[in-house]
């Protein structure tokens, strides 16, 4: 059995940045436990431009991000522990580690979850049609290409037109496969416009929107998709030898829940507050375990924010749970998800001073409103989009006026 001051469970931009700034900060050690063989997250395999600037304000490669995010932690003090697969809890705090090494114990006055979030591959995304090899998630070809030097295809077609799905064009590009469709089931591509512009010369065919794939055809390898407009139903085969599908992001939720913590049936992930703090006491949650899926520098200052509730857990030992003290903020449709999901009777406001949302419809200028207990709290109109495929920020002054100990508070577009 080891005990140590703060186990962080994931070396992704959230986790690493954690341990950068508690080690310093407190007595005792801080454990990163990450399961490959080494530390970075998903940034490190996205060879290309566009990581840290909101947290580095640097404009640097996914690899080279990841190599900046470990040196950090490392140089802090934290010690970064690889292939090393946490397989539950074995009690209050209590970690089982499955690694190489063995099977241990960790014990830890306080534990952060940072697990991250994957893309829902083909089965769960429910297309039928034949099984055939070339069908790949976002992170497995960006695998293959930056760290096997793989061959994929010639043809692809990119299901989702999100930031990762020009991620993924990119990485096509580069393996030396044409992408001939972009196919997106919204009335436009969900990444931003300037993202847009500059990845149409990445593609070797139209972006079709309104359109979903409905099913893969081909033997030993893929042949070809079916797609359908969803105006007409008209259907029609575009020729391939690859599928890329894109986006779709679901939290890598199964350590909170084998833990008990409370979870938001929205976002698959945590129930949290404004510090980061779960419904279990010591036990907090960071990144795109919260909010699946923002950028990796976001996810990053999720890190930077939690450690002073960290600091504080391990200073009194006796903080409250999130969820009897706090107002549960909840949202109404075309808003899907809103996180963090508790106002705190400690006035703490949250990462970046944002509540972040995910909708699924898109407002050029959204107004926003807040109700709590039949009071309109404010409405604030933003002069950014809201739109599918991508975080919508909502200034916290939106829900600052909430009453800790009053009902639910309720965001919706006005």
């Amino acid at each position: 059995m080891t005990h140590v001051a703060v186990a962080v469970v994931g070396g992704g931009p959230s986790g690493l940045t954690a341990a950068s700034a508690l080690a310093p900060q407190i007595d005792g050690e801080v454990l990163v436990l990450e399961r490959e063989a080494h530390t970075g997250g998903i940034p490190r395999h996205s060879d290309h431009l566009g990581y840290g600037m909101r947290d580095l304000h640097r404009f640097v490669s996914g690899p080279a991000y990841a190599r900046r995010l470990t040196d950090d932690a490392a140089a802090a003090g934290a010690t970064l522990e690889t292939e090393a697969m946490v397989t539950g809890w074995n009690g209050e705090r209590t970690l089982q580690v499955t690694s190489p090494r063995g099977v241990r114990t960790v014990t830890a006055d306080a534990i952060v979850l940072g697990t991250g979030a994957r893309e829902r591959p083909r089965p769960a995304r429910l297309i039928p049609g034949d099984r055939p090899d070339g069908v790949y998630t976002t992170g497995q070809l960006q695998n293959l290409v930056h760290l096997h030097h793989a061959q994929v295809g010639t043809r692809a077609v990119i299901v989702g037109a999100e930031l990762v799905s020009w991620s993924a064009a990119l990485t096509l590009r580069e393996s030396g496969c044409r992408t001939v469709a972009m196919v997106t089931s919204y009335p436009k591509a969900e990444a931003y416009a300037a993202f847009r512009a500059a990845g149409r010369v990445l593609l070797d065919g139209p972006v079709l929107t309104g359109t979903r794939v409905v099913g893969v055809h081909g033997k030993n390898r893929v042949r070809a998709v079916t797609v359908e407009e969803a105006a007409t139903g008209a259907r029609r085969e575009i020729d391939c030898d690859t599928v890329v599908f894109t986006g779709d992001w679901i939290p890598d939720h199964e350590l909170a829940r084998t833990a008990g913590l409370a979870m938001d049936a929205a976002t698959r992930g945590p129930v949290v507050d404004t510090a980061l703090r779960t419904s279990r006491p010591g036990v907090f949650a960071v990144g795109n375990l919260v909010h699946p899926v923002d950028t990796a520098d976001g996810a990053a200052l999720d890190g930077r924010h939690v450690a002073s509730a960290v600091r504080t857990w391990l200073r009194t030992g006796n903080e409250p749970l999130a969820a009897p003290a706090s107002a549960l903020i909840r949202v109404e449709a075309p808003l899907r998800w809103v996180t963090p999901q508790l106002i705190p009777a400690d006035g703490t406001a949250p990462a970046r001073g944002d509540l972040l949302l995910w909708v699924d419809e898109y407002h050029r200028w959204p107004r926003l409103r807040a109700v709590q207990d039949g009071r309109v709290l404010a409405t604030k109109r933003t002069p950014w989009p809201a739109a599918p495929g991508r975080i919508f920020r909502a200034p916290w002054s939106l829900v600052a006026e909430a009453d800790p100990k009053g009902g639910v508070v309720t965001l919706s577009l006005a």
